[in-house]
């Protein structure tokens, strides 16, 4: 709308009342009433004003109700009804289309808890959807609700079971958040393991919130996965966390790693001189980047003797040794994918985008349920491997008993 000088002054003003959405509403209030009186006329067992002597119970009347639905508040008048008890006495009815206390349609709590999760404070949700929520109050408390909702999901979540499901390739990384924790703002780790399915698809396969990231920790993540029927991986991808790597060699022995290239280069950054990093990097690249295994190793000899003066840079580089190459063995096509641990940096960069607005997270359980609502809402999207129609051919090589996926 605008003021009496003619300027707009907000975005209704700007694009003009919504005759569609009004004429729509103007239908709702019909629509609703017609699907619950058809509601309690099949609970009754009975049409109203008709008479049938297997009734269930009666009608009492009927209660007015505001809703807020996507198209904006809509008043409805909810039908009463009794039901006949085996002891003889009555209970009342309650309708699941709109049940006693809702003021909200599930598709609105869907979108108040998205817009949460996208990172949208509770002012900016009440200004966003001021149209949707006319009349009706909404409260830090209200949001908490619907996202305590989670909760049992989330339990159902880290407890499914993964038999029958085979990934072949497993991305391991870990991120920090700033959480409250016994009266102190402490940083904690989230430990992230995600798979890689037949059909080249990313699936998150476990988020898991510790004390501390050690190889104990990761033997826990990593033994539970297996205890729920994950089977042994074809490939690792890992950063240079020691620990990381003997848990991983203990849940599955000499199973075939992946250290990060993108991991590797940062550390290697660290030990370079800033006049001297940028032909590093160049000489690096030529590693990580060469057409062939034989070509990687040759480009790796050189690095060596052209920086044998930089001894900690060249100590960095042979840490990870073979494992630095590992994708070389595999589909040409996918080793853009599988040479680094980026799905998960993917995930963690998506994670500290949410949460950066708050200093800290007030507890861990506020952390799990806010990660593990950014799942399920798809706020975080994943693309498939390059080259996965590879897969199956890499399981025939290794021996795994995939079908033939379907292009």
């Amino acid at each position: 709308m605008g003021d009496s000088s003619g300027v707009v002054t907000d975005l209704e003003g700007l694009f003009g009342p919504d005759l569609l959405r009004d004429g729509l509403r103007g239908k709702l209030r019909e629509l609703v009433s017609e699907l619950l009186e058809a509601e309690v006329d099949s609970t009754l067992a009975v049409a109203r004003y008709a008479r049938s002597e297997g009734r269930a119970g009666y009608r009492n009347g009927t209660k007015p109700r505001t809703i807020n639905t996507a198209l904006g508040p809509t008043e409805v008048d909810v039908p009463r009804a009794r039901l006949f008890r085996a002891s003889g006495a009555s209970t009342e009815w309650q309708s699941k289309i709109v049940p006693k206390y809702e003021r909200r349609t599930a598709s609105l709590d869907e979108t108040l808890v998205g817009m949460y999760l996208s990172g949208t404070n509770l002012r900016r949700i009440k200004q966003a959807l001021k149209p949707l929520l006319a009349g009706t109050p909404l409260d830090k408390n209200v949001v908490s609700r619907l996202v305590g909702r989670l909760k049992s999901y989330l339990d159902n979540w880290r407890e499914r079971l993964f038999n029958g499901q085979t990934y072949l390739y497993l991305y391991l990384d870990a991120t920090n958040f700033r959480v409250k924790l016994l009266s102190k703002v402490r940083k904690l780790p989230v430990l992230v393991v995600m798979g890689v399915r037949q059909d080249g698809q990313k699936e998150v396969l476990a988020m898991v919130q510790l004390l501390k990231e050690s190889e104990a920790m990761w033997s826990e993540v990593l033994e539970d996965l297996k205890a729920r029927g994950l089977n042994r991986p074809t490939l690792v991808m890992l950063d240079g966390h020691g620990g990381l790597r003997n848990a991983v060699e203990a849940a599955w022995p000499g199973v075939s790693v992946q250290r990060c290239t993108v991991h590797k280069l940062r550390n290697i950054q660290q030990h370079s001189p800033k006049d001297v990093y940028p032909q590093v990097k160049s000489d690096y690249d030529a590693i990580i980047n060469a057409e062939t295994l034989e070509a990687a190793k040759k480009a790796r000899a050189t690095f060596v003797t052209r920086w044998k003066g930089l001894a900690s840079v060249i100590r960095s580089l042979e840490e990870a040794g073979d494992e630095l190459l590992t994708f070389y063995s595999f589909p040409k096509e996918q080793w853009k994918s599988i040479k680094t641990t980026n799905p998960i940096e993917r995930i963690n960069l998506e994670f500290k985008r949410r949460v950066k607005t708050q200093c800290s997270l007030p507890s861990e359980s506020a952390l799990m349920l806010l990660l593990f609502g950014l799942l399920l809402s798809k706020q975080l999207r994943f693309r498939k491997i390059d080259g996965w129609e590879k897969l199956v051919d890499v399981a025939v090589q290794h021996g795994k008993g995939l079908a033939k996926a379907a292009s």
